[in-house]
């Protein structure tokens, strides 16, 4: 039976005794945003907390998981309903609330477990500040981005990154009951200043969703498989753990 000190599912004795060896606590962070007609709006939190409780099982009995940060930042996804939003100052306020609290509590190294390609700009800024403030190691990591060869080397679709083939497939090996397989759909993609903005062009700059893709989804979800995902995601883990084991 595979262990991990998952914080929500403990008394404070048990807490107690885990901080003998723990040296680290896993933040989950996610996003609560429109994923597409095949996903459901939890998606990004839900794959946070399930890599964060696997990562902490390889990591035995050095790594807590903290309870899961279920929103992000998403203003680019607000005009699909149901989408929450964080300001990105509020997102550092609660990361700078939970990491104190678990300070207090003796726990000095920090990883930030995201899912959310939104939150990224902001974890960035969000460690400068408070890795100096509060005096203490704090790293972040998406949660599969290391394993971008396998993606590239296993997904149909140039483009993916929200509710595509890439993540639908590591959805249907984590969390299976976050897709909607008989609505699977490809993206449908529009023309636009968008792809003048996107990562690796010369500016880069704010567009909402809408703006790229009408049914809010990239990539081809209906070659997402189970296999891919989890070469993806095992692959991802292997290397995380190796990071973190290092750091330690």
């Amino acid at each position: 039976m595979s262990m991990a000190y998952l914080l929500t599912q403990m008394t404070w004795s048990e807490v107690k005794q885990a901080l003998k060896t723990v040296r680290i606590a896993i933040i989950p962070l996610g996003a609560h945003e429109q994923h597409g007609p095949h996903m459901v709006e939890s998606c990004d939190a839900v794959l946070a907390e399930e890599m964060s409780n696997r990562l902490a099982e390889r990591l035995y009995p050095e790594a807590l998981v903290t309870p899961t940060i279920n929103m992000g930042v998403s203003p680019h996804h607000m005009n699909f309903p149901g989408t929450i939003s964080l300001e990105p100052t509020t997102l550092i306020a609660i990361l700078r609330d939970m990491i104190k609290s678990l300070q207090h509590h003796g726990i000095e190294k920090f990883l930030i477990l995201n899912a959310h390609g939104g939150n990224q700009a902001t974890l960035g800024v969000a460690i400068d500040m408070l890795t100096r403030e509060l005096n203490t190691a704090i790293y972040y990591a998406k949660t599969t981005a290391s394993a971008k060869d396998v993606m590239d080397k296993r997904l149909v679709s140039k483009l993916y990154g929200h509710s595509c083939d890439r993540e639908v497939s590591e959805a249907l090996y984590l969390a299976p009951q976050l897709v909607r397989p008989d609505q699977l759909e490809k993206g449908d993609m529009t023309e636009g200043k968008w792809k003048s903005l996107r990562p690796g062009q010369a500016l880069q700059g704010f567009y909402y969703y809408e703006e790229m893709t009408r049914n809010g989804c990239i990539g081809d979800a209906t070659k997402a498989t189970r296999e891919i995902g989890e070469e993806i995601v095992e692959t991802a883990l292997e290397r995380l753990t190796k990071a973190v084991q290092e750091m330690l």
